[in-house]
Order: structure tokens, then sequence, then C-alpha cells
């Protein structure tokens, strides 16, 4: 082989290897991202991972919110009408949120089985249901827009 065709071969190769480690990182980049959804009965049912970043979504229960101290934690279970979690959240809550109505909480589940939000996103208007909250419901056969009150 001449010694030009060494050196296009070795530029190919080296641009290749550049090619596949940035792939690599992009790859490895997106998947810390990835953040997964799950509902009430999922997380109940043991199927969301201990520890790791997800969102959970579901309806405040009535008469569950709970603001123990002086502090700014609260405590609230949400439910998809046929499991209830425990949800512990230290932060202010968005104007919108209250009792009977669909949220998503991103956070993380701990040993005790609890869900330690770290931001909680309350529904826009009346009518308004977060798409991963609905499809959940519809899973559960359940198509209800509000708890009544």
């Amino acid at each position: 082989m001449k010694p030009i065709r060494k050196q296009r071969l070795g530029l190919i190769l080296l641009m290749l290897a550049g090619v596949a480690l940035a792939v690599t990182f992009a790859l490895k980049a997106f998947n810390e991202n990835l953040m997964y959804f799950f509902s009430t009965t999922e997380v109940v049912e043991g199927k969301a991972p201990e520890n790791t970043l997800i969102r959970l979504g579901g309806m405040v229960v009535k008469g569950s919110v709970k603001r123990p101290g002086d502090g700014m934690t609260v405590h609230f279970k949400l439910t998809d009408f046929n499991k209830e979690v425990s949800v512990e959240y230290t932060g202010i809550l968005p104007d919108l949120f209250r009792e009977g109505q669909g949220i998503v909480a991103k956070g993380r589940l701990d040993k005790r089985g609890v869900f330690v939000a770290e931001e909680v996103l309350a529904k826009h208007d009346e009518n308004y249901m977060p798409p991963e909250v609905a499809d959940s419901l519809k899973k559960q056969k359940t198509t209800p827009t509000r708890m009544e009150k």
C-alpha cells in the first residue's frame, strides 16, 4: 500500500472513531436525562424504580393534604382511583394545587414507599388534566374529569 493511501485510511479510521465517540456521548447524555411517567398503581405494584428521578401523576385525594409543623413540608396522597401513593413535598405549592385536582409530580421513590417530590405541576384550568394522568386513568377504566366535591 502506498504511503498516501495509508494516510487516507488512517484519517478515515480516526474520523469514524470520532463519530462513534460523539454518538456514544450523545446517547449516554440522552439516557441520563430520560424521566419516565408512572401511575400510582404502577408505583404500588413495584414497577417504579427506587431512588430514580421519575414523574408520578394522579388526582390529589380529598382530605389527604397535611402540613405538619410550621415548615414548608406538605404530605398528601395521589390516586388513579385504584391505588394511592403518599407524596412528600418541601416547597411552595402552585397556586392551582388543591384537593380533588390532577397533578404531576417529579421526584424519587424512597425506601419507605413514599414519593419525595422535587417539583409539583398543577392543572391549568377546571377542565385540564395532564395527558399522562388522563391516559393512566383510562387504563384503569375510569373516566372522571374531576373528583366530586
